[in-house]
């Protein structure tokens, strides 16, 4: 089996192929660069390096959110084009897990963590020993969820290219039960998800949808506004 990963849910780029779970070839960047631009000429130039044709891939996995909301609609948009094309299938994958996998076996609890501005965060809970979620992944306030962090009592590894944006934030409620991931180990890895992926059911390519895990910012405002005319 051929794995080609796509992981183009936040600023870093990250693209794998894996062959019988063996990595061919990764290409990670963390530029901030437009992924629309740069996401389909890296998995040609790694098709090509690896010796491999689009027709000898038998699965699609992409990392299905939450992030940017652009950032995940376009390695959506690029996984279910080639799925369907190439008629094989296709495995979405959290992109908070994929962030989690980095820090697996830690003795505590995994928290992986996408800035999502405005003092929130997108988050997910997962146990170091086996990945296993502790609770289900969310959108909500920093404050909110140091505060459930700190009732659970229990060390807790910090995951992903935007905790150093609230590192003060965390330690300063969290103290010594808080944990950070090294540097070089906070960006998602493309065969990292891969390996996740071969855990997952495949889904039909039209099966897929993007998990944002909160409303865009026209969808809110319009619910805000009917809420508000309901009240009049």
């Amino acid at each position: 089996m051929i794995y080609l990963g796509i992981d183009t849910s936040n600023s870093p780029l990250t693209v794998a192929l894996v062959k019988d779970g063996i990595t061919l070839i990764e290409e990670t960047s963390n530029l901030k660069v437009n992924h629309s631009l740069t996401a389909m000429p890296v998995i040609e130039e790694l098709l090509k390096r690896a010796s491999l044709t689009p027709d000898e891939l038998t699965h699609i996995a992409v990392a299905e959110g939450p992030g940017s909301y652009t950032g995940v609609r376009i390695g959506m948009t690029i996984a279910k084009t080639l799925a369907w094309t190439l008629d094989i299938p296709l495995v979405p994958v959290s992109s908070l897990k994929v962030l989690a996998a980095n820090g697996e076996k830690f003795a505590g609890i995994i928290c992986s963590v996408i800035d999502a501005r405005r003092g929130t965060v997108f988050a997910g809970l997962y146990k170091g020993t086996d990945l296993q979620p502790v609770a289900e992944e969310r959108h909500q306030e920093l404050a909110d969820l140091l505060a459930e962090l700190q009732e659970l009592d229990e060390p807790v590894l910090f995951t992903g290219p935007d905790i150093a944006l609230h590192e003060e934030a965390i330690q300063t409620v969290l103290n010594g039960q808080a944990h950070f991931i090294e540097l070089d180990r906070r960006l998602p890895r493309a065969s990292v998800l891969i390996r996740l992926a071969r855990q997952e059911a495949a889904v039909a390519a039209h099966e897929a949808v993007p998990e944002y895990r909160r409303l865009a910012e026209a969808e809110a405002k319009y619910l805000q506004a009917q809420k508000g005319s309901a009240n009049e």
